[in-house]
């Protein structure tokens, strides 16, 4: 499987909310660049944001619009959505949607993001 169709696998895992397996595709020496305050940027600190994220957001969708793969890098411009069932990070469940456009800039290596 190339890198793009690896990172789709990824995301349709969440899709599924299948944490564990979205983890277990990250090296263990993985580094989130993107900093979630009270956790670290590593593979646990990673799977602790989509746990919270899966127990706030319980229909938590990520669509990939684009990808562009060259070498080991995939970019990604993807559309999260969900609702707000659940506290998340100290905010009390709303009951109101979210649709966020983000850029996901991964990195692969030896099979593992």
């Amino acid at each position: 499987m190339d890198n793009a169709g690896q990172l789709q696998r990824m995301f349709e895992l969440v899709n599924k909310g299948d944490v564990n397996g979205f983890i277990d595709n990250l090296s263990d020496d993985f580094v989130e660049q993107e900093a979630t305050p009270g956790l670290p940027p590593t593979k646990e600190g990673t799977r602790q944001l989509f746990e919270a994220f899966m127990a706030a957001f319980p229909d938590l969708r990520f669509h990939a619009e684009d990808m562009i793969a060259s070498g080991d890098k995939v970019v990604a411009r993807i559309r999260v959505t969900g609702t707000q069932k659940g506290d998340f990070f100290g905010l009390p469940a709303s009951g109101k949607s979210i649709d966020v456009q983000g850029i996901d800039i991964v990195r692969f290596g030896d099979g593992l993001a």
